[in-house]
């Protein structure tokens, strides 16, 4: 067949090709101590570097409803920022709870290297230090940002653990890469929080060794939510989650090490991790999660 009219013939192979004219654009901006992130405009997430705060993290993270899944701290929480990643414990200081005294992540450098296309690529690099002790951690993070589908965001986390220092982290909970959700989507107030083995609630996977979790709930009428997902790669992998109804939830090996009592990382020694987070809606099965950790699993 002939198509003598040169406008349809355009249309024809574009079609053909199997683009499409809505492209996602995935766009960062540095605004005075955070950098932005939109998705076709509107905001996933800031990521929040600042010498005044405890440690680098987002707020808010953003689901497809425009509405943030993740929720900020609280009178009986004040150390619980959204989605942040540090350790209490570290060389007897605290790079977790409030009090900056106590031990401080900060930020050295965050560069945009990737924006403006289908994603965006940014790297930070941090010291942990606190007053009148030496630091014992820097750490490197790679940080890129996609959109799988309409329905899900994704946030793929790449942090190196350089050891500065013999580093001992005492038995502790409040550790690694954490999320605190918005409170309508928790537990307590009717959400799901779920793992790979299909175990549910705080009760159910509390302490449980897991490739994955997912916590989502019904908001407005709409279920949405967020998942963890850890890279085999991972040291401690799969690490036991701690989790919390009230809409926490943590891959947490410092609080289960293998001799009981402590986790010990030798000067020079690097630790590399590998998280994906997907900010998505629909509960865990409509957004095929265990489909979705299957695909990074073997990237």
């Amino acid at each position: 067949m002939k198509i003598r009219n040169p406008l349809l013939l355009i249309l024809v192979l574009f079609i053909g090709t199997g683009h499409s004219m809505a492209q996602t654009k995935v766009t960062a901006e540095k605004l005075g101590n955070k950098i932005e992130i939109r998705i076709n405009g509107d905001l996933l997430t800031n990521y929040i570097l600042s010498e005044h705060e405890k440690y680098p993290f987002f707020f808010p993270v953003n689901g497809p409803s425009k509405a943030s899944v993740t929720s900020m701290r609280n009178a009986n929480y004040p150390h619980h920022s959204s989605l942040f990643f540090g350790c209490d414990k570290v060389n007897g200081g605290n790079y977790w709870q409030e009090g900056l005294e106590r031990g401080q992540i900060v930020p050295l450098r965050a560069d945009i290297i990737e924006s403006g296309g289908d994603k965006v690529v940014l790297e930070n690099e941090n010291i942990w230090k606190r007053p009148s002790a030496m630091a014992p951690i820097k750490d490197f993070r790679t940080i890129t940002v996609t959109v799988p589908s309409p329905d899900m965001y994704q946030i793929d986390l790449e942090i190196i653990m350089e050891m500065l220092l013999d580093v001992t982290i005492d038995k502790t909970n409040h550790s690694l890469l954490s999320v605190r959700l918005d409170p309508d989507l928790s537990v307590t107030n009717g959400g799901t929080m779920v793992n790979a083995e299909g175990e549910t609630g705080e009760k159910g996977t509390f302490g449980k060794r897991s490739s994955w979790m997912d916590y989502h709930g019904d908001r407005m009428g709409k279920i949405e939510g967020i998942a963890i997902l850890q890279h085999p790669s991972n040291e401690w992998f799969p690490a036991p989650w701690f989790t919390r109804d009230y809409g926490f939830f943590s891959p947490t090996p410092m609080y289960w090490p293998e001799d009981g009592k402590s986790t010990v990382l030798k000067k020079g020694q690097t630790v590399k991790l590998r998280y994906r987070i997907l900010v998505h809606t629909g509960d865990h099965k409509e957004a095929n999660i265990a489909e979705q950790f299957g695909k990074y699993r073997n990237e």
